[in-house]
């Protein structure tokens, strides 16, 4: 019986990949059509960005377009959004973990969850991407992994913020992994930075949005209109956060994060 299973589930791997490989041109094409929604979308919301982060005052109004923005997006681009688990609770900032596997988690982000006002602590490479980066550095807050001053004052930044009433979105596997959806294990900055100001954590799973949109530059990767699912965890108080170390945190969050997701078959 194991030889026979073993055989159907290498059979079904087979068919998948051979589909993969015919979806590939409207995949590809699906990729494009998303990228000149973004671009069109992005140049005429700009104006409007560049006035909103002139002042911190006006800060909440260019998190209220995001989240537009991210309605008009899912729209557009044909993707429904469905909540399953708990209720985040809104009386208080927190960090919110998320697993990473497709540009795709960013911006349904807002629209999912527009009640609570964040900001993204990201890589300070996205600083590279033309237009991109002006709203991004005055909005959110790069980390510079490679400059321990500049992470430092990254740390900093997220501290303030968090005074202010803003809850802060890490992805604590730091990027895209290779080999979506595939977890991989995850850094310590989000687990140190919710003890070092008291706040508790929230971990969810994006479930679909690997397929639904992968990375541009894999051709062969899927990409769709569809259903995004969203799985929000048991939610970590601070004072759990308090109680235990930033090793048992990390493992906690993975736990509950990869809860959801197929596991690696070796």
């Amino acid at each position: 019986m194991k030889t026979s299973a073993t055989f159907i589930t290498f059979e079904v791997q087979s068919r998948l990949k051979n589909m993969k490989y015919v979806l590939v041109p409207f995949n590809n094409l699906w990729k494009l059509y998303i990228g000149i929604i973004f671009a069109i979308t992005l140049i005429l919301f700009y104006p409007l960005f560049l006035i909103f982060l002139s002042s911190d005052t006006l800060k909440p109004f260019t998190f209220k377009l995001n989240v537009f923005w991210s309605r008009l997006m899912r729209i557009l681009c044909f993707y429904g959004v469905e909540v399953e688990g708990e209720s985040i609770p809104s009386d208080s900032p927190f960090i919110l973990c998320a697993n990473h596997t497709s540009y795709l988690d960013i911006f349904l982000m807002y629209s999912t969850f527009p009640n609570h006002k964040f900001l993204f602590m990201g890589k300070s490479e996205i600083l590279s991407y033309p237009l991109i980066k002006t709203f991004f550095k005055r909005l959110n807050i790069p980390v510079y992994r490679n400059n321990r001053i500049k992470a430092a004052k990254s740390f900093i930044q997220a501290r303030k913020e968090m005074r202010n009433g803003w809850s802060i979105i890490i992805f604590p596997e730091g990027g895209i992994p290779d080999e979506t959806p595939f977890l991989i294990p995850f850094k310590d900055g989000a687990f140190q930075l919710a003890k070092a100001a008291g706040v508790g954590i929230q971990p969810i799973t994006f479930v679909d949005n690997y397929y639904l949109f992968s990375d541009p530059e894999n051709i062969f990767d899927g990409a769709m209109p569809g259903l995004a699912r969203i799985k929000v965890h048991p939610f970590i108080t601070k004072e759990e956060v308090a109680q235990k170390s930033s090793k048992e945190l990390n493992e906690k969050t993975y736990q509950f994060i990869s809860s959801p997701l197929p596991k690696k078959f070796v």
